[in-house]
């Protein structure tokens, strides 16, 4: 049986929410990362990269990355209709799912969460959250956009959807920024789907 590692409302309620959209059983496990278990010598065995979320596959395959696990959920279970069959769709999809991960969370979310990984010098503490904030914000303001005059990012719901819902979840329920109204509206259409229900009990933030 698949097995996500994950630890709760980190970016693996992406693939979380991607699991319960395609309805296939699965297991879970949590990787405590407040003991830094991610380092620990038996996790490393599973995930060398030390990070979640993992996803172990039916034939004992390792994937990693949000994207990629996303990706390969999608294609794979395409009765869950998490991409279009059109290419040109699919390319825009996975142009704002690498932008949300290598840039709004991974330059911008982690920088206004985790400065020190930034720097180590406390006098430059508040300079690297302030423009981990400034790059956020401008990414909600570029997936508003996209946003303007549809409920999903695509047109259709997808994956990308998903991806953004980890940092709509982590700007408005963990650190409080005012988010754009079309961020907002779609945060709330994410909250009343029932997979993403189911995802974010079975992480205890429901």
């Amino acid at each position: 049986m698949p097995k996500l590692y994950y630890w709760p409302g980190t970016c693996g309620i992406t693939i979380h929410i991607l699991l319960e959209e395609t309805g296939i059983a699965y297991e879970r496990e949590q990787i405590d990362l407040s003991i830094k278990q991610q380092y620990s010598r038996e996790y490393l065995a599973i995930n060398p990269k030390g990070k979640v979320p993992a996803f172990i596959r039916d034939d004992g395959a390792l994937l990693t990355e949000v994207p990629a696990i996303a990706w390969w959920l999608a294609m794979t279970f395409p009765h869950a209709k998490l991409l279009p069959a059109d290419v040109d769709r699919q390319t825009r999809i996975l142009e704002a799912v690498s932008y949300i991960a290598a840039t709004i969370h991974m330059q911008g979310a982690a920088r206004a969460w985790r400065p020190l990984l930034f720097s180590s010098h406390a006098g430059e503490q508040d300079s690297v959250i302030a423009r981990g904030r400034e790059i956020v914000l401008q990414g909600m303001d570029i997936m508003s956009t996209m946003l303007a005059d549809k409920n999903w990012l695509a047109g259709d719901y997808s994956i990308a959807d998903a991806s953004l819902f980890f940092i709509e979840y982590w700007a408005i329920e963990k650190v409080g920024y005012a988010l754009p109204v079309n961020i907002e509206a779609h945060y709330q259409r994410m909250r009343a789907r029932p997979a993403v229900q189911r995802a974010l009990a079975a992480e205890g933030l429901a």
